[in-house]
């Protein structure tokens, strides 16, 4: 629209924020005429998705009535309006006789709500490019603070239109049985494999939106175990895995990957005393990962805010993720809690961590050490009281794995560590059965294996 100033005599440009005032005019008029269109439109448009004030009263009052169960039509809804006193404010009784003349066509309902819902989406990302401009101006409030709340915003902008907070029981429910329905024809596991036949036996798989805890004391195996698993499902499901290696740099656990996956010593591996052999399976292996989507980060003292973007931008770059695997716990920092503390400061992580998991739906790995009382102990068997700086980590967790290899500490001859037996604690789990799993563990090869007993 232009306009003249008629001060300096310049030509003003007003620019209306996106909206369509036909497609919210057609979804107002169907509301009077379907309650079909009120369920519909109860599950996809909140109240600010109009644009315009009359509009958003009369989508208002009609969402009162029919949860009031009062039939609605114009002389009905012409009723409320007068009795709330807002018939004026909406534009008279000749607004909705206009709405009523509209006669739309209720088999193109969801295409006006999904234009309501761009234009509306539409809205708020200027809104909230107005207010990241106006936050580079504010000193008195951290950058990461400022960006963490833009970043929260902005993510929930993307799936605005996709996702639902309030679920009713019929949706739910008819969401299970058809999940259901595809497990037992598929004979699939509930979650993603580990590719430990035992250990998906009592869980089912790796369930998204679980924190699981891989705990264990210094040599345990906790990095390869999770290294494995990651490995596994990688190449199972073709999903993107995100692994945080805190301790160790990302060609270190290249290294240590290559060496599982060909079976090749990593001593020799690094040194580059390879044979003729070892070349070509390695050739074969690396051709095979590189097609995979495994990344690596190995950035030390992430913070969880720090986390949250980078799974983010991955799934921004991926479409999805798989699982993400954190190693280990203790080395994070806390985004906004500094304490003297540290296990104040743990446990604000791993709440963290469980939203992180709830928010992106996707299961969560993140490695722990025990406290050093198990070396105190004759019997060093980890329990659950041994998570080291422990706070929440029990309680936020859905299940807690420790690793413990008892000829780690009671066999002096080095070669019975090279291939030895390690017991899988699996120590809580939320939702199902606890027990203990035997595994083989290869050292030369930092593996693990399913332990089959043979006849």
């Amino acid at each position: 629209m232009e306009k003249i100033n008629l001060k300096t005599g310049r030509l003003i440009v007003e620019k209306y924020l996106p909206h369509n005032f036909l497609a919210e005019k057609i979804v107002l008029s169907s509301l009077l005429i379907s309650s079909e269109a009120i369920e519909t439109c109860l599950r996809s448009l909140t109240i600010d998705a109009f644009y315009f004030k009359n509009h958003r009263e009369i989508y208002k009052a009609i969402l009162i009535m029919y949860k009031k169960n009062t039939p609605i039509d114009i002389v009905t809804l012409n009723t409320f309006l007068q009795n709330q006193g807002l018939l004026p404010k909406i534009g008279g009784i000749k607004v909705l006789i206009e709405l009523v003349n509209q006669l739309p066509n209720l088999v193109y309902l969801e295409e006006y709500i999904r234009i309501i819902q761009d234009k509306y989406i539409r809205r708020s990302l200027i809104k909230l490019g107005y207010e990241a401009i106006n936050s580079g101006y504010i000193t008195n409030i951290s950058l990461e603070e400022i960006l963490s709340s833009l970043e929260k915003q902005m993510f929930s902008l993307t799936n605005e239109s996709k996702n639902q907070d309030v679920f009713s029981s019929v949706d739910l429910f008819s969401q299970i049985l058809l999940e259901l329905k595809y497990k037992s024809s598929k004979s699939v596991l509930a979650g993603l494999s580990s590719g430990f036949y035992d250990l998906d036996s009592l869980t089912q798989g790796f369930q998204k939106s679980d924190l699981i805890i891989i705990a264990g004391r210094p040599s345990m195996g906790k990095t390869a175990f999770s290294l494995n698993i990651a490995t596994n499902i990688v190449k199972k499901y073709k999903l993107p895995i995100l692994f945080f290696s805190l301790e160790m740099s990302k060609e270190q656990l290249a290294y240590r990957l290559l060496s599982a996956e060909a079976l090749i010593n990593p001593m020799r591996l690094r040194n580059g005393h390879l044979n003729k052999k070892d070349w070509l399976k390695l050739h074969r292996i690396i051709k095979n990962l590189s097609s995979l989507p495994f990344f690596i980060d190995d950035t030390p003292n992430l913070s969880i805010q720090a986390i949250r973007s980078k799974v983010k931008k991955l799934i921004f770059e991926q479409n999805n993720i798989g699982l993400v695997v954190i190693d280990y716990l203790q080395l994070m920092q806390s985004s906004t809690l500094k304490s003297s503390n540290r296990v104040q400061e743990l446990s604000q992580i791993t709440r963290s961590l469980k939203n992180l998991a709830r928010e992106f739906n996707m299961p969560v790995i993140a490695l722990s050490q025990l406290s050093r009382n198990v070396e105190n102990r004759i019997i060093k068997r980890p329990i659950l009281s041994d998570l080291r700086e422990s706070g929440s980590i029990e309680q936020d967790a859905d299940l807690v794995l420790m690793l413990y290899r008892d000829q780690y500490y009671n066999s002096n001859n080095e070669n019975d560590k090279q291939l030895d037996i390690t017991e899988l604690i699996l120590a809580k789990q939320r939702n199902g059965p606890i027990g203990t799993i035997q595994l083989k563990f290869d050292a030369k090869y930092t593996k693990f294996f399913d332990y089959i007993l043979k006849d």
